[in-house]
């Protein structure tokens, strides 16, 4: 064959497989049952890249549901918001606006701005505010118009961290505290959920919008968790807490006993990525008593005593941020990578969320926290509470207020 013929032919396959791959994204983008396969959690890089990609193929819809298909293909506003999160931390601008699109369209409250919590069948099923999504949310909206040049996201993510202050908080003296949802604001003794305080996204949302606000809300938060927590045990899933600050382990609001399980595990996550010395002390005294090299089972009594046999991928996510924040990195790294080695054995959505969220908290600082085990880690936390706003979040809130 010449090679005028070669070229003539090669050029063909070129434009043949240039078709087939256009074909192929619009058919994804319409939602056609394309099929693929989902990343491997197991062999996630130290970014957390593979992990996040490996939730996101997993369990987001085309249309931006997150669907939890190990508890009946129903959707929650956490879910939405991890997935924002995990979007904005593996730089995936359309699958953030699918998510964030159909949370909006299904989720967002009128009469307050927050997100209804659980959505299934077709139809909203309870309106009820949850505290944590919202300020994941209120978070990674922030974050992906920084990232993307957005400024409706950023006003986006200020106005939902508006309603958290306004609607999920109470006062105590030392400050303001994040209460479980709006519908835990009525009367004292208030339910808490000391996983639910995540300090660098009320870090984040300082500086977005120059409110004080969010300064007492992490001091208040920060207080409660403490005051949750009785010295030598662990955290408790939930607690109750009253007009003076006054907090205690509690059974949650559905019965179950007070216990160190899915909920408080997080607890340890969220404060070793936290810009302030202070809240990263709570994950070193919590890791001290759960430990960071044993089995990351899911339920512990509050003295640490493990109550199943059942292993949990956020507890071995907590183990890492404990063994982090003590300066193990090797510990911490094994850990991440045990995490997704138990995605691996049994799919769940949280576990799969948490093995995503967890290696892009902890080691990166694409959710503007703090990460213990990026390359700068040992002169990134601080004894100050928030960065200082900048001066467009100054503007903005001036704007806003006008």
């Amino acid at each position: 064959m010449s090679r005028a013929a070669r070229q003539a032919v090669t050029a063909v396959a070129v434009v043949v497989l240039v078709v087939a791959a256009l074909v192929l994204v619009r058919a994804v983008r319409s939602g056609d049952d394309v099929t693929s396969t989902p990343a491997d959690p197991t062999t996630t890089a130290a970014d957390g890249t593979s992990a996040a990609q490996y939730f996101l193929d997993t369990y987001v819809d085309a249309d931006g549901r997150v669907v939890r298909r190990d508890q009946g293909d129903d959707t929650v506003s956490e879910g939405q918001a991890y997935a924002m999160l995990v979007a904005v931390g593996s730089d995936d601008e359309d699958t953030f606006d699918a998510v964030w699109s159909w949370t909006q369209a299904h989720l967002l409250r009128s009469q307050d701005g927050l997100l209804s919590w659980h959505w299934s069948g077709g139809e909203v099923v309870d309106a009820s505010s949850a505290s944590d999504a919202d300020l994941d949310a209120a978070r990674a909206l922030v974050l992906a118009g920084q990232k993307w040049g957005d400024d409706s996201l950023t006003r986006a993510g200020v106005d939902l961290g508006t309603a958290i202050l306004d609607h999920e908080t109470v006062s105590t003296p030392a400050g303001l505290v994040l209460v479980a949802g709006q519908w835990a604001t009525s009367s004292s003794p208030y339910w808490f959920n000391p996983s639910y305080v995540s300090p660098a996204a009320m870090q984040v949302l300082y500086a977005a919008s120059g409110d004080s606000r969010w300064t007492s809300l992490e001091a208040g938060s920060n207080a409660a968790v403490r005051a949750a927590t009785v010295d030598g045990q662990l955290t408790p899933d939930w607690a109750t807490i009253d007009d003076q600050g006054n907090a205690s382990p509690s059974a949650s609001p559905s019965g179950a006993a007070a216990v160190f399980s899915y909920d408080a595990a997080r607890t340890l996550v969220r404060n070793a990525e936290s810009c302030s010395s202070d809240d990263t002390a709570i994950t070193a005294a919590l890791a001290a008593i759960l430990g960071t090299s044993g089995e990351a089972y899911g339920t512990y009594s509050l003295d640490a005593q493990p109550q199943t046999s059942d292993l949990s991928a956020l507890t071995a996510v907590a183990q890492a941020a404990g063994a982090a924040v003590t300066g193990d990195d090797a510990t911490a790294e094994a850990k991440l990578a045990e995490a997704r080695s138990i995605v691996a054995q049994g799919s769940t959505y949280y576990g799969a969320a948490w093995a995503a969220l967890g290696s892009i908290m902890l080691t990166t600082d694409a959710l503007g926290g703090c990460p213990p085990l990026a390359d700068d880690a040992s002169s990134s936390a601080t004894t100050s509470p928030t960065p200082t706003p900048t001066e467009s979040a100054t503007a903005s809130v001036s704007s806003a207020d006008a």
